[in-house]
């Protein structure tokens, strides 16, 4: 019988696996497009806020711009009595600037002018095919071309727009024939506009890790393609009316509910398994992607003189597709 404790050689034995050695827990969270709905929510915010904090800064604004002038004022002069060649160059320094500043003001009003024709257009082209009148349809054919009358790109458009006109005895069939001739080269273009805004925030979002940064470009992207689509249908905006036009298309779209993830826009990506072969930072990009394409097709909606009639809206499912098709990989 053996005395004292039995000793067991375990050096063919595998070690016991601890949770320092287990394998890491997948995230099986699907992507939400973070960097687009902080996008969405930041342009969607209504200005100002409240009454109160609207007359704060529009009082604050108004007395900075009052002593600034004052301090300008009073430079000027002063300089003037004790230096008086020195002075008249900064005065006249101080009216160049404040031409500049008239200028820029009435581009701003033009530019929210061009904004405000484009609305009305698409309100007229409304009412006219509800109500049926041909007149008023008539009416807004006649502003459509004058419109367009100086795109060199339309002169077809318009030569056959002005051919078959007349053989139009009907309010739907006269808008949309205007539709089908005027704006399908401008469709066209703002369809890639989009297309190309997508495929940068996906590739940006997937592509670079930083903090923040996928937001800031999808920022930066949706802006300029908000202002390009505009451009397009004829609504060339300023620094201010590009603002308010992206707050006018983030709130259609978060009127509209299109900014939520999950129906037949994430669905026909991942419906393939795409998204599963994918990293999630990948995934995200893909659905920053998507809902850039949202955003565009919303703008497109906005901005569009004429409602979609013979036209089918822009499906941003294929939009989507032709926009990532090859970026990430295929099937």
């Amino acid at each position: 019988m053996t005395k004292g404790p039995v000793l067991i050689d375990l050096e063919d034995t595998a070690p016991a696996e601890g949770p320092d050695t287990a394998p890491p827990v997948p995230d099986l969270t699907p992507p939400e497009g973070a960097a687009m709905h902080k996008v969405v929510a930041m342009a969607a915010r209504p200005a100002g806020g409240a009454g109160l904090a609207r007359w704060f800064w529009g009082l604050g604004l108004s007395l900075l711009a009052a002593v600034l002038s004052v301090a300008a004022w009073d430079f000027a002069t002063g300089l003037i009595e004790r230096m008086p060649l020195l002075g008249f160059a900064v005065t006249a320094l101080i009216v160049a600037f404040l031409l500049v500043l008239v200028i820029a003001a009435l581009r701003e009003l033009a530019a929210f002018s061009r904004l405000a024709r484009l609305d009305n257009l698409h309100r007229a082209a409304t009412e006219a095919k509800a109500d049926k009148n041909l007149s008023g349809a008539r009416d807004v054919t006649r502003r459509l071309e004058a419109l367009y009358a100086g795109r060199a790109e339309l002169d077809w458009a318009r030569a056959n727009f002005a051919e078959r006109k007349d053989d139009q005895f009907d309010a739907d069939a006269l808008l949309e024939l205007a539709e089908a001739t005027l704006l399908a080269p401008l469709d066209q273009a703002a369809l890639r506009e989009v297309e190309a805004a997508a495929r940068q925030v996906a590739t940006v979002t997937a592509l670079v890790p930083l903090a923040l940064a996928d937001v800031f470009a999808a920022l930066a992207a949706n802006l300029r393609m908000i202002r390009r689509v505009a451009e397009i249908y004829g609504g060339r905006a300023g620094t201010l009316g590009s603002w308010r036009l992206t707050r006018a298309v983030m709130t259609h779209l978060v009127a509209t509910g299109a900014v939520a993830v999950g129906d037949d826009l994430i669905g026909s990506l991942a419906g393939g398994g795409l998204l599963s072969k994918l990293s999630r930072r990948f995934g995200e990009g893909v659905v920053n992607g998507a809902l850039t394409a949202r955003v565009g097709v919303a703008a497109i909606e906005v901005c569009r003189p004429l409602p979609f009639s013979r036209t089918k809206r822009p499906s941003v499912t294929a939009l989507v597709r032709r926009a990532l098709t090859g970026l990430f990989g295929q099937e």
